[in-house]
């Protein structure tokens, strides 16, 4: 029986043969700037070394080496990693000539009232527009509606209990108050009375109407005031107040 021919001798298959971008080994610092000089959003990692062609661990390596070396000469820039990703950004230093640059009247800023309610989400969240009412003591609707255009704030959800719409920060955010995580926020205990004191205060404003005042004991003269008369100053924490606007001013 006559042997079946022998099949071709074919060479294992190398890391060579798989395909991958050409950029040289040596290239690897000048592409990671050029991506990161056209990007509008911070780039992870594993985005940009699948774009590059090198290694996660070199590209992660070669960005905190341009990182060290651009704050080391005192370039007008900063290489960071910013929520999950990494950007370039101006230097702080530098600040007040970019914004005469960029916010010479042509950029409608955030008022402080959006700022505001802006920090009681990144605070609170997830959280209510009704709980941030309580909380500033004005209606926030308008703002809120500014925040969620501007991509500042997202929906997260539903509140279990109330079925009310939830509210928390974004990665748009982060990025642009230059912090990788929320864990980076300042603490806010050295500005703030208790917060325990603070909830139970938002306890009650969400509570019952207050009961009726108590009718005035035997023998008291019709123009004294009775003992437990109510207030005539509204809590600051009604929520009864609404913002004259929407949450942008014209710089």
């Amino acid at each position: 029986m006559p042997e079946a021919p022998a099949a071709p001798e074919t060479a294992p298959e190398s890391i060579d043969d798989v395909d991958t971008l050409s950029v040289a080994v040596a290239e690897l610092r000048p592409a990671l700037e050029a991506i990161l000089m056209v990007t509008d959003e911070p780039l992870d990692k594993v985005r940009l070394a699948s774009v590059v062609g090198h290694p996660v661990s070199d590209v992660e390596a070669a960005l905190e080496s341009l990182a060290a070396e651009y704050a080391e000469q005192g370039r007008g820039f900063d290489l960071r990693p910013v929520a999950g990703g990494w950007r370039f950004y101006s230097r702080p230093e530098f600040a007040g000539v970019v914004e005469s640059f960029v916010l010479d009247g042509q950029q409608a800023r955030l008022t402080q009232a959006a700022l505001e309610t802006l920090s009681v989400v990144a605070y609170k969240q997830p959280v209510s527009r009704a709980r941030v009412s309580a909380i500033r003591g004005v209606n926030v609707d308008g703002v809120m509606r500014t925040l969620l255009t501007r991509g500042l704030v997202e929906e997260a959800g539903q509140d279990e209990q109330s079925g009310a719409n939830l509210y928390r920060t974004t990665s748009y955010f982060l990025e642009r108050i230059g912090i990788t995580s929320l864990d980076e926020l300042p603490e806010l205990a050295p500005y703030l009375p208790d917060m325990d004191d603070l909830e139970d205060e938002l306890a009650s404003v969400a509570g019952t109407e207050a009961p009726p005042a108590e009718p005035a004991p035997t023998g008291q003269a019709d123009d004294e005031e009775p003992a437990h008369a109510p207030s005539p100053h509204p809590s600051p924490h009604s929520g009864a107040g609404t913002e004259p606007h929407g949450g942008t001013e014209t710089a």
